[in-house]
């Protein structure tokens, strides 16, 4: 079989024999092969080829392609190709003017809605693939991020229950990721997901500043309470300061003004949802867990002294 493949492809197909310069300087293949109207039956009565079988004289005895090929008009693919040894076939296209994940979306319906013959099955790949392949990373960097915030506050605030309640900003941002990507018709993508990584930090920073502030005054002295209120009233200014900064930052990218803007644009409306919800639940959220968080460890404390708490 494949000598008799190597002898239609050299005869059919053609192969480059030698090149020729034209008068213009350029080089072009000399192609050998049979010319299309010379394709006939008769032709695999006159073409030969080597067999396995041998003459008195050793040599490899001559049979015409008759003998093991006929000719018939049919349409069949320039080459196979396969993977895991099943064949496929690619398909590729280009995503003009329309987010990449709604696109995808859109091919999966039609693909669910797309009955296939026994044997065949659809497989996504470039595009598809690495953006689902980092879509997953991205998710686990968000995890491993909360995860570190979570230890540097333990570490830095030396308590396990007052970064809780700092965290509790982080599912605030949430909301408004949701809320904004929803408002500016956007879908939760890769930078969308880059854009909530970002938020992380920012988020949390606002409860630092609440409960760091609420800590020193309880070490001044006032009650718990007092405290609370005293740390919103003086760390509203500055929270609002940085919000508002971050927030009128990602305008620009998240009105899409420049060009291939739009691919980027998900990332600015998460983080600017995600702002303007943390920032004003925080306010309110932060310092209720706090008191709640505070009031359980004296009252555990109360208990384990045999006392009662205040």
């Amino acid at each position: 079989l494949d000598r008799v493949g190597a002898t239609l492809s050299t005869l059919l197909a053609g192969t480059t024999a030698t090149t020729w310069e034209a008068p213009d300087g350029e080089n072009y293949d000399v192609r050998v092969q049979i010319p299309r109207d010379a394709r006939s039956t008769e032709l695999l009565d006159v073409l030969t080829v080597a067999s396995e079988q041998r003459d008195a004289d050793g040599q490899a005895r001559m049979v015409p392609l008759s003998t093991v090929a006929d000719i018939k008009q049919a349409t069949v693919p320039r080459q196979i190709d396969r993977m895991d040894q099943s064949r496929e076939v690619t398909l590729t296209a280009n995503i003009q003017g329309k987010d990449a994940r709604q696109v995808f979306q859109a091919i999966d319906q039609l693909l669910k809605d797309t009955p296939l013959p026994p044997g065949y099955r659809f497989d996504h790949g470039g595009q598809s693939k690495d953006m689902a392949e980092s879509f997953s990373y991205a998710v686990q960097a968000l995890a491993i991020g909360v995860i570190f915030i979570y230890m540097i506050l333990v570490a830095q605030f030396r308590s396990f229950t007052q970064p809780v309640a700092i965290m509790m900003s982080l599912p605030l941002a949430l909301i408004g990721v949701m809320v904004g990507l929803l408002l500016w018709g956007s879908t939760l993508n890769l930078f969308s997901i880059i854009g909530v990584i970002m938020l992380m930090g920012l988020a949390a920073k606002n409860g630092i500043l609440l409960v760091d502030f609420a800590n020193q005054s309880r070490r001044e002295g006032l009650a718990l309470r007092e405290a609370l209120i005293e740390a919103g009233r003086v760390r509203m200014r500055p929270i609002l300061m940085t919000s508002f900064a971050m927030i009128f930052g990602m305008l620009p990218l998240a009105l899409a003004l420049g060009e291939g803007s739009e691919t980027r644009a998900p990332m600015a409306h998460a983080v600017i949802g995600g702002m303007v919800t943390s920032t004003l639940l925080t306010l309110i959220v932060v310092p209720v867990v706090y008191s709640y968080l505070e009031g359980m460890g004296a009252w555990w404390r109360a208990r384990r002294k045999g006392g009662k708490a205040v």
